[in-house]
């Protein structure tokens, strides 16, 4: 179907005049044969002023009226053509709540993100957490980005998104914004989670995702290995400050609390068991669930080496991640680790190098790092290839005690 399929027209409502003869102006539009919607524009015209269709006479009034008319008619055409180009099927419906700005309620995606937006907000801070919102925030501003640059348009009914709608916005983030792929896998997994809340609303009885996989960044070691904590531990740094933060991040790795855990630990966090170890038991501010962690010996110095150093009774004195991440590229040169280095690679490390790699099985590992789901955990268990080369040695020794060959 082409654009000249669709007939724009207007007349009045000549059963609702009032005292004065002005009459509501209606609109009828039509998509196809079959397709048509009528609708009020919210202006009225006097009946002597009104002929096929438009306004008579050369008054300001009069030109000012014909102006809107062709403007509404033009409008039209021009959603039709940008709904047509995502997909098939476009009926006058679609294009009048587009034209009159009805994209309200829950049946279109920039309405719908928003009220998403306002749910999320209600939990920031029971379960979740104000960088999330920050995330699904810059997610609405690209999709609203996209869509009037691409569409001129903004918003869009849900029944308008299709896979087509959705490669169009990866390749829109990549060639228009420049965006790196981390940050584009970020920013679409965003809308996905939009998508799969308005499916579980009955909203959309489809995914537009189905079938999409974008294209993800090479994967980099997000843990350090043995000799590189090795050097973090050893060598010598300049000022009292880089210690500090070096300290910080060494118990991030041995315990595997994340920064913002970390900057709310008390004493009352430290519990000792019957064996006389000494835990710490808190929950995620994150997500809220509760999780423990055996103290190390490394963890165990650190917290004794800044007793009583923060005024606020904090277990360790915490800088702001900024500043932490900031000098931890200091440190990193000064050690000799030729990568960047940030605060959540200590986490990483305590999943992989501290525990996995030596033993501590899966399951216990999620306890410790406090998710809910085995799933999350495997995320950050990146297996060393020393914990397979050990892990085949031992299988090895075992199947040679158990079978023999005769040659």
């Amino acid at each position: 179907m082409n654009q000249s399929d669709v007939k724009v027209s207007f007349y009045l409502k000549k059963s609702e005049a009032d005292a004065k003869g002005n009459c509501p102006v209606m609109a009828r539009l039509n998509v196809g044969r079959y397709s048509e919607v009528a609708f009020s524009l919210k202006m009225s015209v006097p009946h002597a002023m009104w002929n096929l269709g438009r306004a008579t006479g050369k008054s300001v009034a009069a030109r000012e009226i014909n102006r809107q008319l062709d403007e509404i008619r033009a409008n039209a055409l021009h959603i039709y053509q940008d709904l047509s180009s995502i997909r098939e099927g476009v009926t006058a419906d679609d294009v009048r709540c587009l034209l009159l700005g009805m994209a309200s309620g829950q049946q279109t995606l920039m309405s719908y993100f928003r009220t998403f937006i306002k749910n999320f907000e209600k939990h920031v801070g029971v379960n979740r957490v104000v960088g999330s919102l920050w995330s699904y925030r810059c997610a609405y501003q690209h999709i609203e980005k996209f869509l009037n640059e691409k569409y001129k348009l903004t918003d869009i009914p849900f029944t308008a998104l299709n896979r087509s709608f959705v490669e169009k916005y990866d390749i829109h983030l990549r060639t228009d914004c420049h965006l790196s792929l981390g940050t584009i896998v970020n920013l679409t997994t965003s809308l996905k989670t939009v998508i799969k809340e308005a499916i579980a609303d009955g909203i959309l009885t489809f995914n537009p995702f189905w079938g999409y996989e974008t294209e993800r960044p090479k994967r980099e070691l997000k843990y350090l290995t043995e000799q590189e904590l090795n050097l973090l531990m050893t060598t010598p740094l300049n000022n009292a400050r880089l210690y500090i933060v070096r300290d910080l991040f060494l118990f991030s790795c041995y315990t595997g609390i994340s920064y913002g855990d970390m900057c709310t630990l008390t004493r009352n966090n430290m519990v000792k068991d019957e064996n006389g170890t000494l835990w710490i038991h808190t929950s995620r501010k994150k997500t809220k669930v509760e999780y423990d962690v055996p103290l190390l010996d490394v963890p165990l110095q650190i917290l004794n080496k800044y007793c009583g150093v923060d005024p606020n009774g904090k277990l360790l004195p915490m800088y702001s991640n900024s500043d932490v991440n900031k000098y931890l590229k200091t440190i990193a040169s000064i050690c000799g680790i030729n990568r960047k280095l940030v605060f959540h690679m200590a986490r990483h490390t305590y999943a992989t190098e501290i525990t996995l790699s030596h033993g501590v099985p899966l399951e216990t590992v999620s306890k410790m790092l406090g998710h809910t789901r085995v799933e999350t955990t495997q995320i950050y268990a990146k297996i060393t290839d020393d914990k397979i080369s050990s892990d085949t040695i031992k299988l090895d020794s075992k199947i040679s005690e158990r079978f023999t060959i005769i040659i």
